[in-house]
């Protein structure tokens, strides 16, 4: 496989698979997201597929291709980008044997993602670094102990490269602490003042839950989710090229 340049029609689609919604806030965020890729990169032909709740499938966007990057809107490697998308790619495969697949890495982590985490923290007030601001990062949770370790692990660059009181992981679901407790514990342990920063791609349940029990548990700040933040459009275009170019992680189907 070789790269084409920017500026050429010829690029292989990008296709960029979401977990999927009941909410329709979701598919509208990731429609806004990739809007931002499209603007960025319009040399690129970008599909969105969702892995449930919400059509098109995957097999549906890659219908009528023979070649394509396709890339996981997920923020950690856990069971969709490991069993669900290889296996919805192995099922294209057997359909059309000729189709070519190079499959990119997941969003996160990365460095543009914390940037990315302080600027929602920004825009809802939040001064950045400030010594007395506690942060408490949290994702949806997974029962994939590996992307919950990649989640504190996000937490513990961003407290090293940063000025916060603290910076500490929790979870929606599937893992401890649940956000609500982290938020008590932080205060109890004397934070001046607790923030939180959903580490979620869109709104829907989990954003709005993490919301409601955090801010009853004492946080003074809940950022709004990254949505089609640029810094996250710029990952996703790094990991399409990667993919192409055989640096991450890519396969044929």
């Amino acid at each position: 496989m070789t790269w084409r340049p920017r500026g050429t029609t010829s690029a292989p689609p990008l296709i960029a698979v979401a977990h999927g919604s009941r909410d329709p806030r979701a598919a509208a965020t990731v429609e806004d997201l990739l809007d931002v890729v499209r603007r960025a990169r319009p040399e690129i032909p970008v599909r969105t597929a969702y892995l449930d709740h919400a059509p098109p499938t995957l097999a549906m966007a890659l219908s009528g291709l023979t070649e394509a990057a396709v890339l996981p809107l997920l923020l950690t490697e856990a069971y969709h980008s490991r069993v669900d998308i290889p296996g919805a790619l192995a099922e294209a495969a057997a359909r059309t044997p000729l189709l070519r697949v190079h499959r990119g890495a997941t969003l996160g982590p990365h460095p543009l993602l914390v940037t990315a985490l302080e600027r929602r923290l920004t825009e809802a007030g939040v001064e950045p670094g400030d010594p007395d601001t506690a942060v408490v990062l949290v994702s949806a949770g997974s029962s994939d102990r590996r992307a919950n370790a990649t989640v504190a692990g996000v937490a513990g660059e961003w407290a090293r490269r940063s000025g916060w009181w603290s910076v500490t992981a929790a979870y929606a679901s599937a893992a401890e602490p649940t956000p609500e407790r982290e938020v008590r514990r932080l205060l109890a342990a004397g934070a001046p003042r607790v923030v939180v920063a959903p580490y979620l791609l869109a709104p829907g349940h989990f954003a709005d839950k993490i919301r409601r029990d955090t801010l009853a548990a004492g946080a003074e700040v809940v950022a709004g989710v990254l949505g089609a933040a640029p810094e996250l459009a710029a990952v996703l275009i790094e990991r399409y090229e990667q993919a192409l170019l055989g640096t991450e992680r890519s396969a044929t189907a």
